[in-house]
Parts: C-alpha cells; structure tokens; sequence
C-alpha cells in the first residue's frame, strides 16, 4: 500500500471539530459556566493575561459566576476587563471576590446566539471540506506519479468522502444540541 495517511487526515478534521467545540462553550446561554470567561483577556502588569491567570473562576449557582483574583490590585482590572468582553455581563466586586450575575437571555438574544452557533458550525464544515480537497489532491497526486493504482486511488477516495461525511455529520449535531440547548427556558 502506499503512504497515504488517511489518519492526519482523522486527526484533523476532529481537530476542526473540537475547536467548533471550544467556540461552543464561550457562546451564552442562560446558563453558568466558568468556559464563559475563557476568551477575556485583563490588563495587569503590564500585558494582556487570560482572566484564568489573575484568579480562580467558579459556579457557586447555576445564574452566578465567581473569580476569586489572586491580587487585589488587580480587582478593577478584572472587572473593567469582564465589562469591556462583549458579553453583557455586570460584574461586581467584593473584596477580592468579583460576583458575576448571569441575567436571563431574552427571545431576541437567544435567536442571535443561535445564528452565531450556525456561522460557528458553518465554519468547521468548510474547514473539514479544506481537509477533504486536500486529502483527494494528494490521492491525485499519488496516482499520477505511479505511487497508488487508480482502484486503490477509488477505494482511498471513497474512504476519505466516508471520514468527512462523518466529521460534517458531528458537526451538525453538536449544532443541533447547542442551539437546543439556547433555545430552552
């Protein structure tokens, strides 16, 4: 056989989904989760620091988010930091303990964070046809320098069509499950 590596190609396209994962967990819903907080990035000693590296993010409740800042010099800077995400939060502080109240997401907002989910999933299906193309580029390649058979090269093909066909019906419903689970009361 040759030196196909159906599994880079695997690897890949399971890496595209679990950075669909991972822009999953920072999109809101009514829900508490310490992922919320991953994408913002405070101002403290000089430089942009991830919030998780200036203090502790916890769910003491499921409409309640905590960050414990390790440094009290930081407090204002971790709030300023919260306020200034995009996310629509109101943090306030107590001591070093910043509460963040997560306020129930109206009819319009859950709309809008559905269609973001579906530009998120979007994205990872293009991401996963890229891997595809290149994958049956390669196929092509092998063929035409004599590396591969032309069965060999349907077989491979159709093996790779398989593997996407799978990782775009994953993606498809890890959106199902997301946009369910922002569309519940």
């Amino acid at each position: 056989m040759s030196s196909y590596d159906l599994d880079d190609l695997k690897r890949r396209m399971q890496g595209a989904q679990e950075a669909l994962r991972h822009e999953f967990a920072g999109l809101r819903t009514g829900r508490a989760a310490a992922s919320l907080l991953d994408p913002v990035m405070v101002d403290c000693y000089g430089s942009m620091m991830p919030l998780s590296q200036v203090g502790t993010v916890s769910v003491p409740e499921p409409r309640m988010l905590t960050v414990q800042v390790w440094d009290k010099a930081n407090v204002s800077a971790v709030e300023k930091a919260i306020r200034n995400s995009g996310l629509g939060l109101n943090p306030s502080s107590d001591g070093q303990l910043v509460r963040i109240p997560i306020p129930q997401l109206t009819e319009e907002r859950r709309a809008e964070l559905a269609k973001v989910a579906g530009q998120y999933a979007e994205q990872a299906r293009i991401a996963i046809r890229n891997i595809r193309r290149h994958g049956m580029d390669e196929l092509k390649r092998l063929e035409k320098e004599g590396e591969i058979s032309q069965d060999e090269h349907k077989g491979l093909a159709d093996k790779v069509q398989k593997l996407t066909d799978e990782a775009i019906a994953a993606v498809d419903a890890m959106l199902e499950d997301k946009q369910k689970e922002i569309m519940q009361v």
